[in-house]
């Protein structure tokens, strides 16, 4: 069985040098916590998340200084981003001119109608996309109060503010349609998915703390991925954007939709457990996510029960029990080692694994 539904067709965008939608990889995004104004700031986070795995960066721009900021800011990244606009379009052409590679905006907000056609002028001479999004906390009042926070409302939004993008001719769109409700926004979701071919940016906007906002994000973003549809994810979380990029490539990692380096498989424990194993799976963790190791998958089971089945299956593994660890590699038992050596012995193990794998 495949890990996902086929994948809903949609057109391609650009965003500097990451492709959203079609048959691209699901990109990865997050949004800078920090002053857009505080430069030395800024980089500092985009620069945690590069490392985190983001593939494109969002930041606020609520005046003009943040608008200049981005030209310091652009000058000392290579990293996609887009700037986040609200009602004055003279903060979004600022934003062009700086060097951004994709604007949310929402057309209907910001004023008149020459005011949109200079952004969308703008934009195109760039080659930049621009991303209509809607949120249920936020939605125009006569839709409001016509049809409440339900998922037609967030669906006739999306597409009001398509329509002045197309009247204008201009149909480099990305389109997203939030809510901290996982089941409106998956329904949302499924709406317009099957109405236009634009790409889709999925999340739960304001999903809470981590651990909430994590459960909450992984239903409704991992629920529509499963189903093939949505082209780039953002999961918001109260807390540190290295956390919200995590989370993300687990939920793409968890689908199938990206190789993951490193996946350890580890039970839970129970009161068949004969080994430290909370004490195994965070050290060998750290001593593995260190190595220079290629994808591959590591075993760490607590007792004979499930262990050498799970440990058999890994190209490495190890399950424990009575204070010895039996190694396996492809399935084959390979040493038997004192619980003192285990992780030591697993951490070898997969040393070998990755310079057998190199000299094949």
């Amino acid at each position: 069985m495949e890990a996902v539904q086929v994948r809903r067709r949609s057109r391609q965008v650009r965003v500097r040098d990451v492709l959203v939608g079609g048959q691209a990889p699901v990109a990865v995004q997050s949004m800078t916590k920090t002053d857009t104004r505080d430069v030395a700031a800024t980089m500092d986070e985009i620069y945690r998340l590069h490392v985190a795995g983001c593939d494109i960066v969002r930041l606020a721009v609520p005046d003009m200084d943040a608008a200049r900021a981005l030209r310091d800011i652009r000058r000392q990244t290579q990293m996609a981003m887009v700037a986040d606009i609200h009602f004055d379009y003279r903060l979004a052409l600022a934003a062009l001119e700086a060097g951004v590679d994709k604007l949310r905006l929402n057309p209907g907000n910001i004023g008149a109608r020459h005011k949109v056609e200079e952004v969308v002028r703008a934009a195109r001479e760039r080659g930049v996309p621009i991303r209509i999004g809607v949120n249920a906390g936020s939605l125009e009042k006569d839709i409001l109060d016509r049809s409440g926070r339900v998922p037609d409302a967030l669906v006739e939004s999306a597409l009001r503010h398509v329509g002045i993008l197309e009247d204008c001719g201009f149909s480099d769109i990305v389109i997203s349609m939030k809510s901290s409700d996982v089941r409106t926004m998956i329904a949302a979701y499924e709406m317009i998915a099957d109405r236009v071919d634009y790409p889709l940016h999925l999340g739960v906007t304001e999903a809470g703390p981590s651990f909430q906002g994590t459960i909450k994000s992984a239903v409704g973003i991992g629920y529509l991925l499963a189903r093939g549809i949505g082209d780039t994810i953002r999961v918001s979380l109260t807390g540190d954007g290295g956390e919200e990029v995590k989370v993300g490539l687990e939920i793409l990692y968890a689908l199938g939709l990206r190789e993951k380096r490193l996946e350890i498989v580890s039970c839970p424990s129970c009161g068949r457990c004969e080994i430290d194993l909370f004490t195994v799976v965070r050290e060998a963790e750290k001593r593995l996510l260190g190595e220079d190791l290629p994808p591959m998958k590591v075993a760490i089971m607590g007792c004979v029960v499930n262990g050498p089945g799970e440990s058999m299956e890994a190209d490495v593994g190890l399950a424990g029990g009575n204070g010895l660890g039996i190694l396996f590699r492809n399935g084959r038992i390979v040493r038997r080692v004192a619980e003192a050596e285990m992780i030591e012995a697993l951490v070898e193990e997969c040393r070998r694994f990755r310079d057998e794998a190199r000299a094949s």
